[in-house]
């Protein structure tokens, strides 16, 4: 029996390692150096591209930034989070993708504090200001011109991270959209300071979305938690409509626990109602009333996705259901609409014409498909066997 498990042991250990050879490395992002002049230094960032960025097919999609503060520490694990959320691969679909950038760190305390903090001794702080137009004014512009991005953005931050997403996003101008504040450090946000901020709101405050997270770490975070409640509840009640924010408070989560799970609920409340199943969509009114009402909520205007669209215009044309089959063109239809460089679309709608019994069209847009992705055998092929029938 000994010596049974002893040849069990070494063929393990074998196959283990075996396994446990190198076949290459697993890049999940690129780093970058850009000088500000702003800071007077070099600052270092990392980007991580969504999955479908380098498909040529699919050059002409551009992508929403989410910039995340602390990136040395939060970028790995936001950017996979962000990735499977997004991506086609997995099928989640919850967000749409996004490019992710991590910020790394110089000296937080001097970038992420907005206001000066008074101390015995002499400090740094209160740099806040001019961190905001190093990302504003410098990197923002910086990565509009080297990817294809989208004027959405958000910003993520923990801590004093979150601190001073939290003052971003109660500025009267800023280049951001969403922020998630994960338990931010209010500790120098005093009554009197907080109802000078409050004060200068406006309502071009409310056309951004805020989520802030708030952990629990006992009686030592009483006094941070209940000026995240009251800033919270300040700005419920100076917002004229239905404020587009949400406020979660984490019982079993610490201050250094809570960020993981903060950015997952955070990124899915901007996004509620993004990830619709297919199955539960009847019209194409339907859809593009639901994706009015989540761009009418974050003032800025997400279209169906392609994906999602095309999912629903098969469901329907594959159905036994000749009603369906009907509708079924409508939702081709809208990709084309709203995705006019896409030769997926133009290929779906070419199939649904030819199964709807008009091969013309279906010539028509198979060619246009292949006008833009000359490699799509798949069209090159119905438009030969269509055109020979012909």
């Amino acid at each position: 029996m000994i010596k049974h498990l002893f040849i069990v042991l070494i063929l393990v250990s074998g196959i283990s390692q075996i396994k446990s050879q190198d076949a290459g490395q697993m890049v999940i992002g690129t780093a970058k150096i850009l000088h500000s002049n702003i800071l007077n230094e070099d600052r270092e960032y990392w980007v991580s591209l969504p999955e479908s960025y380098s498909d040529e097919a699919l050059s002409y999609r551009k992508y929403p930034l989410l910039i995340v503060l602390d990136g040395n520490v939060h970028f790995k694990v936001i950017s996979g989070m962000a990735n499977y959320m997004g991506a086609d691969r997995y099928r989640s679909w919850k967000i749409p993708e996004m490019i992710v950038v991590g910020i790394q760190n110089v000296d937080r305390r001097r970038d992420y504090t907005p206001d000066k903090i008074i101390t015995v001794r002499e400090n740094n702080s209160g740099g806040g200001e001019r961190f905001l137009s190093f990302l504003e004014d410098e990197l923002i512009p910086e990565l509009d011109k080297n990817y294809r991005t989208t004027s959405y953005r958000i910003l993520f931050g923990h801590s004093l991270g979150g601190l001073l997403a939290t003052h971003a996003y109660l500025k009267e101008e800023t280049l951001f959209n969403a922020f998630i504040a994960v338990d931010p450090s209010f500790g120098t946000w005093d009554e009197e300071t907080m109802d000078k901020k409050l004060a200068a709101v406006t309502n071009r405050t409310f056309d951004r979305y805020i989520y802030i997270a708030t952990a629990n770490w006992g009686k030592r975070n009483i006094r941070n938690r209940d000026r995240h409640v009251r800033l919270f509840e300040a700005l419920n009640n100076k917002c004229e409509g239905e404020f587009p924010a949400k406020l979660e408070y984490f019982e079993n989560e610490s201050h250094s626990s809570v960020p993981l799970i903060a950015f997952h609920n955070g990124i899915s409340s901007i996004f509620d109602g993004y990830g619709i199943s297919y199955r539960d969509v009847k019209s194409t009114d339907q859809l593009i009333q639901h994706f009015q009402s989540i761009s009418q909520r974050l003032s800025w205007e997400f279209k169906p996705p392609e994906n999602l669209v095309n999912r629903v215009g098969y469901r329907m044309l594959q159905s036994r259901n000749p009603d369906n089959k009907s509708k079924a063109l409508a939702f081709f239809l809208l990709n084309t609409e709203n995705y006019p460089g896409s030769f997926n679309a133009f290929d779906s709608l070419g199939e649904a014409f030819e199964i709807l019994g008009e091969p013309k069209k279906a010539i028509e847009n198979y060619k246009k498909s292949l006008e833009l992705n000359p490699m799509n055998e798949h069209a090159a092929r119905k438009i030969e066997s269509l055109e020979r029938k012909d």
